[in-house]
């Protein structure tokens, strides 16, 4: 369908009055949300044994910057063990790609405090880069500008993009790297595979995210993504090998990783103060019951079930599955959805453009239901408590993008590709 004439003119002749008031209010809000975001980097406190329970830059602390430094210092940050003894962290070192410890090394350098604003900026910039990337995908019916203002101002403001900058997470480079694969995908392949190759910087992204494009016909930025984050870890896994010994050694530091983390309680299926939102961790948390093997199979369902509709479904809403199937299927948190915002913000435009014809309103309710997480502010969360007790706070978010899976899945059935 073609633009609206007076859209067009409007793009054109610059801005209107009534957008550039919208960007000027996104852009004064963003900024004071921005700065209330980034105040934790510069006020969190040295880590120290006495202060491990501190939440702020807690993801920064213990899965960047000490990690890190014990690879720099000749061991293993794999190896759950030798973190608890060297260095004041609460949580294991995750199997992240390995070359994420050459890529965010530059964070890990300075002093903790230096690297730990540098890395809270950074993510913010990235903030606004997956704000840019949802004006991209958008630039046919709204303003480039306005919209990447109102994305990042909203995002820093909601508590799925605050949280990354309050505990430090990587999720933000993970984001824009998946966003990037999929809206990259078709026009640029050899940068949609760079993209694909970011996300894989936490497996339980890239591999789902790698099956799903190969399923979408992108074989060579599935391949070649996944090659290159490879590549880039090799280096890493060898000296890794090398300094331990062996293979042997090796796989058995992976094998005490593993164990330690299905044993904790942010990171087991059947722990009931875990905020996990894929389908196993949320069965259980709503019906107490987890059969054996249920991970294995929703990895399996869920990915499937999405290889199936992807390739026939239309685009928009093709893209808002493979978010939701990547988080779905397999262990993520809440701040993990959002690799989804691109595909978001498609969907509601596209929904309400053919807000009339059939599919379109379990579409326009998938992204309704996806918006919990980012609504889920403080205080939203305690009045959640005070009803309803911590058990559904930690377990709301989760139904939710189980909801918006379902709806997605819905959706992809009814409204095909042209």
């Amino acid at each position: 369908m073609t633009s609206k004439p007076h859209t067009v003119s409007t793009r054109s002749s610059g801005l209107t009055p009534k957008q550039r008031l919208v960007f000027l209010v996104a852009v004064l809000g963003g900024t004071v949300s921005a700065w209330h975001a980034l105040a934790p980097s510069w006020q969190v406190p040295l880590p120290t044994p006495a202060n491990l329970a501190e939440e702020r830059l807690q993801d920064f602390r213990d899965a960047l910057y000490f990690p890190i430094r014990e690879f720099l210092t000749g061991g293993n940050p794999y190896d759950p063990a030798a973190m608890f003894a060297h260095w004041p962290v609460r949580q294991d070192f995750n199997l992240y790609q390995p070359y994420h410890l050459l890529l965010h090394a530059p964070f890990a350098l300075p002093g903790y405090c230096a690297g730990a604003v540098a890395f809270t900026v950074f993510s913010l910039l990235l903030l606004v880069a997956l704000a840019a990337l949802t004006a991209h995908a958008l630039r046919r019916y709204v303003p480039f500008a306005v919209t990447t203002a109102v994305v990042a101002a909203l995002l820093v403001t909601s508590q799925v993009g605050k949280a990354q900058l309050y505990v430090g997470q990587i999720n933000p480079l993970i984001a824009v790297g998946a966003a990037g694969a999929l809206l990259a995908r078709r026009d640029r392949p050899g940068w949609a595979a760079v993209a694909l190759a970011l996300a894989w910087l936490k497996p339980q992204y890239g591999f789902p995210l790698a099956v799903l494009l190969f399923a979408r016909g992108s074989c060579r930025v599935a391949l070649t993504g996944t090659a290159i984050a490879a590549a880039a870890s090799l280096p890493v896994v060898v000296l890794l090998i090398v300094r331990g010994g062996g293979v042997g050694p090796f796989l058995d530091v992976v094998v005490a990783n593993l164990t330690h983390a299905r044993g904790t309680d942010y990171g087991a299926v059947d722990s009931l103060t875990a905020q996990r939102i894929d389908v196993a961790a949320v069965l259980f948390r709503v019906t107490g019951w987890v059969p054996s093997g249920i991970e294995l199979v929703v990895l399996a369902g869920v990915l499937v079930t999405g290889v199936l509709l992807v390739r026939t479904a239309t685009a928009p809403v093709a893209d808002l599955l493979t978010c939701l199937a990547v988080v779905a299927c397999v262990v993520h948190q809440p701040g993990d959805v959002l690799i989804a915002v691109p595909a978001m913000a498609a969907v509601a435009v596209s929904w309400w453009r053919h807000r009339a014809e059939p599919g379109w309103t379990a579409a326009g309710l998938a992204v309704l239901a996806l918006a919990v997480p980012f609504a889920h502010l403080y205080t939203v969360d305690s009045a959640v408590v005070s009803v309803f007790g911590s058990r559904a706070a930690v377990t709301v978010d989760g139904v939710a993008v189980v909801v918006a899976w379902g709806l997605a899945v819905f959706a992809a059935v009814r409204v095909r590709a042209a």
